[in-house]
């Protein structure tokens, strides 16, 4: 319970920033462009609070924080007085209509670029792209690649740490071939990957190539224990060692997983070294079937790892002219590699199981706060990325469909019939209805 009220917290912290630089983005340059603003509100539903400006606009927070909007004076569906013409949005040029939808998502990209300058002024905790292991008869092993390679480049793009060597692989997801290089002790070669067939399954996307980063070894002793979970109400502590499980010895942290996870809704007892004194507790572990339907026996437990070998962690961390130069061209790396993402998703080079809908960026905002504030700011960079680009998506409904209607007025000289809009936000509707149905299940089915 603790864990979802902290996700559940961090989620409306982050999507009402997100939403809140959104809609600015919109209201600001409405203003701009002497558009009379009626309602900014973030969030839907019944108003929480709401307030009115000098200028006569009401500010509203909204119950349900999933989204936002500004209702501006519009003829099209407001009775307009004469002396209000001016200041309503049908009323404005083509250009400043386009200039005021398109003002949020980039919004969005241009709180991304200060997120990501605030991160590297801070410093972020980077992994060097060390192989850990090489999965038999895998496209890594017959490209001839080894545990301890230390991946440098991907094709021509260099690459420093994990995150910038996972983006660059995205970027090649559909292509026959990718070539790799690694330095390998005192000397450097390239592998060529077969990656034909290669898809990216529930985020799977190094071990598709048979690749598994380097990570130190997990102890027996605990590091972290879900609250509520089977663990915790069997009396498991942090700190805990576990010595014997079901009456076996243990030597590694996969020989008690794998206990657990045959134990489903059994009772074991279970040997541990609390400080100075062994303890002996009897756990449950819960059924959490698999995504075939298997039984799966869960814990919640999480081991504490070995030490990081020297010189393998590192700071990221920059001036301030470099860190605005890094965080510009990483938000632009962001929204191309964004724009690519969803055209393989469309075309089926990435499967839909990799969407992501309310509960897994809950858990993601959760679990990046816990970890500290650069991570969290990393998340609402990446997050506020996403969400510019999802608008700029030409369906009916989002801003990008907006843009497209007036990108057609633009060069026909005359505004799209209010028919065909009708019909194209009725569909935009639905495939975006659709969108977030297959989003929620993917959610619901990583739980």
């Amino acid at each position: 319970m603790i864990d979802f009220i902290w996700n559940l917290l961090s989620f409306v912290v982050a999507l009402g920033i997100l939403v809140f630089v959104h809609e600015y983005g919109h209201f600001w340059v409405a203003r701009k462009n002497k558009v009379k603003v009626i309602r900014f509100a973030v969030g839907f539903g019944k108003p929480i609070y709401s307030w009115h400006g000098k200028t006569g606009t009401e500010y509203v927070i909204g119950l349900i924080p999933l989204g936002g909007y500004v209702r501006m004076l519009d003829g099209r569906v407001d009775d307009v007085a004469e002396a209000d013409k001016p200041f309503s949005f049908d009323q404005k040029s083509v250009k400043q209509r386009i200039a005021i939808v398109a003002a949020g998502p980039m919004m969005n990209f241009i709180f991304a670029i200060f997120a990501l300058f605030v991160m590297f002024l801070m410093g972020v905790p980077a992994v060097k792209p060390v192989i850990g292991n090489v999965i038999a008869d895998s496209p890594a092993q017959h490209a001839g690649l080894y545990a301890n390679d230390l991946i440098i480049k991907v094709e021509d793009q260099s690459v420093g740490d994990w995150e910038a060597a996972s983006y660059a692989l995205i970027n090649h997801i559909g292509n026959d071939t990718v070539n790799l290089t690694v330095s390998r002790g005192n000397f450097e070669t390239t592998a060529t990957l077969n990656t034909i067939g290669w898809t990216v399954s529930d985020g799977q996307l190094l071990s598709g190539l048979g690749i598994e980063p380097f990570r130190p070894e997990p102890t027996l002793e605990l590091g972290h224990v879900v609250a509520e979970s089977a663990a915790d109400l069997g009396g498991l502590k942090v700190g805990d060692t576990m010595l014997v499980l079901d009456n076996v010895p243990l030597t590694t942290w996969k020989q008690a997983t794998g206990i657990i996870s045959e134990s489903a809704e059994k009772e074991l007892v279970l040997l541990v070294q609390r400080g100075e004194e062994r303890i002996t507790l009897t756990i449950r572990p819960t059924n959490k079937p698999t995504a075939e339907g298997f039984s799966n026996g869960y814990l919640g437990i999480a081991p504490k790892f070995e030490n990081w070998p020297k010189d393998y962690v590192f700071n990221h961390q920059y001036g301030i002219l470099p860190a605005v130069q890094k965080a510009v061209v990483k938000t632009y790396e962001l929204i191309t590699m964004s724009f690519q993402t969803i055209g393989k998703l469309i075309t089926g080079v990435i499967g839909l199981d990799n969407l992501s809908g309310p509960i897994s960026i809950a858990q993601g905002a959760g679990i990046s706060a816990q970890s500290g504030i650069v991570y969290f700011v990393s998340f609402l960079a990446l997050i506020s990325v996403n969400l510019g680009v999802v608008n700029l998506l030409p369906l009916p409904i989002l801003d990008g469909g907006h843009l497209m209607y007036f990108l057609i007025e633009l060069i026909r000289g005359k505004p799209v019939s209010e028919r065909v809009q009708e019909i194209g936000f009725r569909i935009g509707a639905f495939a975006l209805l659709m969108i977030m149905g297959i989003a929620i299940m993917n959610d619901f089915g990583r739980l």
